[in-house]
């Protein structure tokens, strides 16, 4: 019985190509033809072959390996490191996040390290990881207006992408969406419905998607002639949600529109309203902020201002892949537009 392992001579053979054909669509040279990288790749998938990794690094100087840092700002103790890393498994948006990534890097044979830097030690294994080659670049999602992590590696020269533009100006490129806009979108839709005392739960005000979504929110409503907007900061969770919709029923009992800066703290609007004896939306409309799974699963689902956050992630792998290649030397920004989804909740 013959167990030998596929080689690239097989795949050559198969594919009808040279062996040093089949070598350059393996490791990444560009200028193949796409045809010819396609016959290649069915050819590797019919014989089985699997690149060494290890002589395919010697060849292409990469790690084939990215970390994705999901970075805080302060000194963590290690309770609260662990608190850390729970909220970031609880929260929809970083599997999103993590979705979006996964289905950049896997199609290129390229894998994402989960490293978390939510403290000065934390953050200098992350730029120690990246120093020693361990991995080709950084996606880092920032949770902290304060997050000294992007400016770290700016410093150092280390290749990375920001997911959102950064609070303070850095030389790294970011991915980001037009949350003044959608802000703007939520508040058209409510008085599109007739809402005439709105409020709304804003994320954490040292966020700058914070700022900007209840930034776009006021102005709209400013341009209709509603001048003051009764607002609740939240935390971006659900237990956020139900603090700040109690607080604005208790100071604003006749507020019949609400716009949350997510759809998690939405859902613990709605929650609120639904134990206060208020239907959603025939006594007050809600509006959410992301379309994430949340969104769907609330009870009435929620009409929410969707982030197109699986194709942002992508763009990020894709502009770090650029810059690790050589292919872009310049720092750059990519802004999504944001989108309404209307259901049930308004």
């Amino acid at each position: 019985m013959n167990t030998r392992a596929p080689t690239l001579e097989d795949v050559a053979r198969e594919a009808g190509v040279s062996r040093a054909t089949v070598s350059r669509v393996v490791n990444g040279v560009r200028n193949v033809d796409p045809a010819i990288q396609e016959v290649v790749r069915r050819a590797i998938e019919r014989t089985g072959y699997a690149p060494n990794r290890a002589a395919r690094s010697l060849v292409t100087r990469r790690a084939e390996t990215v970390a994705l840092v999901v970075s805080g700002a302060g000194d963590a103790s290690d309770a609260t490191q662990n608190d850390f890393a729970a909220r970031v498994f609880a929260d929809p948006f970083f599997g999103r996040v993590a979705g979006g990534v996964v289905g950049f890097l896997r199609p290129r044979s390229m894998h994402p390290v989960l490293m978390f830097a939510e403290s000065a030690e934390a953050r200098q294994e992350v730029l120690t990881y990246l120093r020693q080659g361990r991995a080709d670049g950084a996606l880092v999602v920032s949770t902290h207006a304060d997050d000294p992590l992007p400016a770290l590696l700016a410093e150092a020269g280390l290749p990375a992408v920001l997911f959102a533009r950064p609070p303070r100006p850095v030389p790294l490129s970011h991915v980001d969406l037009a949350h003044r806009d959608g802000g703007r979108l939520a508040a058209e839709h409510l008085l599109a419905r007739g809402c005439r005392e709105l409020a709304t739960i804003s994320g954490p005000l040292a966020v700058t998607a914070s700022q900007e979504r209840l930034a776009g929110f006021r102005d709209a409503l400013a341009r209709h002639g509603h001048p003051h907007v009764p607002v609740a900061e939240g935390g971006f969770t659900l237990d956020s949600g139900v603090v700040a919709m109690s607080s604005l029923l208790a100071e604003h009992p006749g507020v019949d529109g609400v716009f949350a800066a997510n759809d998690l703290m939405a859902q613990g609007a709605c929650q609120v309203l639904r134990e206060r004896g208020r239907r959603v939306p025939e006594d007050v409309a809600v509006v959410g902020f992301d379309d994430s799974s949340v969104a769907v699963t609330c009870r009435p689902r929620l009409t929410t201002v969707r982030q197109p956050v699986e194709d942002m992630a992508a763009a990020m792998a894709r502009l770090l892949d650029e810059h690790v290649r050589g292919v872009r030397t310049e720092v750059t920004s990519v802004v999504f537009e944001p989108e309404l989804v209307v259901r049930q909740s308004a």
